[in-house]
């Protein structure tokens, strides 16, 4: 009890309240969370190296093409899908078909088989039948098609880039040198003089109005094919074989 009856309440240390012990003023913590250690982090991969980016479409692409072939089609479709690659055909002799490969003279070509497949990629496209062409008024075209047997007799001559190398039994050998090429075969033949085989394709290459031809039935045929180098598959290569496979522009390979 103090002077004058009235009681006061008993402080301890300045500063303090002495009933808690607590800093004067402070109040307790309400559910303060203890501070958590650091979650330890997952290095990431440091990155790799960036892939390069896909080289520019060539500027040519150069097509080589035997005497017969019609690429026409194919090509029509190269310049909707490739309109920053021009494609550049160029006509091939079937003896130098190989060698334009080889030599780089052409991505790829349109070719004549047989052919040495070495160090090649060999699609094999269509087989043309072997035809008979004559005089328009030979009487071998009295037939809708002929056998190897009907030209028994026959002079049948046999131009310097023949492609078939074709026997045929009794035939007549010419007086005369072979012609240079077929072109010169068949106007010979227009002339009266012989008959010469060649396939399909070259009957309607060289067609006059005064020749025609007849299938020959009995005789092999000949292949056409699509060729490049191995390992020369460029991009463009690549394209040109989904054109003539028939695949479609979102096709995959």
């Amino acid at each position: 009890m103090t002077k004058g009856g009235g009681s006061h309440p008993r402080k301890g240390a300045k500063g303090r309240d002495a009933a808690s012990g607590r800093p004067a003023g402070k109040r307790p913590s309400q559910g303060k969370t203890p501070p958590k250690s650091a979650a330890k982090r997952t290095p990431r991969p440091s990155p790799g190296p960036s892939p390069e980016p896909p080289a520019p479409p060539a500027e040519r692409f150069v097509l080589g093409a035997i005497p017969g072939a019609t690429p026409g089609k194919w090509i029509d479709l190269w310049n909707e899908r490739m309109p920053r690659t021009a494609l550049e055909l160029i006509p091939l002799a079937v003896p130098d078909q190989r060698r334009a490969l080889v030599e780089g003279a052409v991505d790829a070509a349109l070719v004549r088989l047989p052919l040495d497949r070495t160090d090649l990629h060999v699609i094999a496209l269509y087989d043309e039948i072997p035809v008979v062409v004559t005089a328009a008024d030979s009487a071998l075209t009295a037939a809708d098609e002929l056998d190897l047997a009907d030209l028994a007799g026959e002079v049948v001559i046999v131009p310097h880039d023949d492609v078939l190398g074709l026997e045929v039994p009794g035939a007549v050998t010419p007086a005369f040198a072979p012609p240079a090429d077929t072109a010169e075969a068949i106007a010979t033949v227009a002339a009266g003089v012989g008959i010469v085989i060649v396939p399909m394709s070259l009957a309607r290459l060289h067609r006059r109005k005064d020749a025609d031809y007849r299938p020959l039935r009995d005789a092999p045929t000949s292949a056409v094919a699509l060729a490049w180098v191995a390992d020369r598959t460029t991009p463009e290569v690549e394209a040109f074989v989904g054109i003539v496979r028939g695949r479609t522009s979102n096709s995959s390979r």
